[in-house]
């Protein structure tokens, strides 16, 4: 299964590393919620993994958080890399699909929006829970099905008005009601997936495409048409962008939706499911004044 073209990310993530720092709004932004996750989390992880580290925006927030002794950064980018060296964590070009991991290698993996630029993320969740040590917790952030809405709406439209059809120019994406479901077929325990959103607005929609281009994460579907937008496409969708969705104040809304997933390696001291038929009675028939079910239903 190939969606993504993934020389094309790697190329898209090494032309934004020199200048990461100045679009990196959103993966700091997301790398804190993940960490509040991690301090609800009576736990620590000596050996963890950064999967997908960009520039090290996660190994920044993460300090002193976690009990993490050890954080391993990765990044599918050398570019990426190699700019996280500053931050004196280890660091290696590796991508998602193909860990270079032996199993029971980590305490925790954490990965800050990167997982959606993967093919086979079934199998890709099936090598991280391979390097995680038994009861090793995995959490992972990634961009969901109503991310950039209103952009995609106004390109597929100018598409079809000035080209008279429509390519793939903007990613596909997971759907939350998905991610337990994958999480369990990879075999995490405890699985959990959930959706929030990052609301932000620009004057200006060209400035969310450069800030696209800043964080590398353009268009690199492998179907996608070859060659430029047409500049009539390009400003038809611009014109639509600011009918549709002008504030009073000018401003225009892009709407980055986020999934989160947490699952644990098993382990036999997690909880389990309760045995089938020793469910607690419902509460229809409980006499509160007594504490004993009512007679109909005793």
């Amino acid at each position: 299964m190939r969606i993504f073209d993934r020389l094309l990310v790697r190329k898209h993530r090494d032309r934004a590393a020199g200048n990461f720092v100045a679009h990196d709004f959103l993966v700091r932004e997301v790398a804190e919620r993940l960490a509040d996750r991690l301090d609800d989390v009576k736990r620590r992880f000596p050996m963890a993994l950064d999967l997908g580290c960009h520039t090290g925006e996660m190994a920044d927030t993460l300090k002193g958080r976690g009990g993490i002794e050890t954080l391993v950064q990765c990044d599918l980018s050398p570019a990426m890399a190699a700019q996280t060296a500053a931050n004196g964590h280890p660091a290696l070009a590796a991508d998602e699909e193909w860990l270079p991991f032996r199993a029971n290698s980590f305490d925790l993996v954490v990965s800050c929006l990167s997982l959606h630029w993967v093919n086979d993320l079934p199998g890709t969740l099936l090598q991280i829970r391979r390097v995680l040590k038994p009861d090793g917790l995995f959490i992972a952030a990634l961009l969901g099905a109503g991310t950039l809405a209103e952009l995609r709406q106004c390109l597929a439209d100018a598409e079809l008005a000035e080209e008279g059809g429509m390519s793939p120019r903007v990613a596909p994406f997971a759907d939350v009601k998905d991610l337990g479901a994958l999480l369990q077929r990879a075999g995490f325990a405890l699985p959990v997936a959930d959706a929030d959103s990052v609301a932000v607005s620009y004057g200006d929609p060209m400035r969310l495409m450069a800030d696209l281009r800043g964080m590398g994460e353009t268009n690199a579907v492998a179907g996608q048409r070859k060659g430029l937008t047409r500049r009539a496409t390009l400003l038809h969708a611009v014109a639509l962008y600011q009918q549709r969705f002008a504030g009073p104040d000018g401003r225009l809304p892009a709407t980055f939706q986020v999934l989160t997933m947490t699952g644990w390696a098993p382990h036999p001291c997690q909880p389990a499911p309760a045995p089938q038929g020793c469910a607690v009675p419902g509460l229809a028939g409980f006499n509160g004044s007594t504490g004993r079910m009512s007679p109909e239903t005793e």
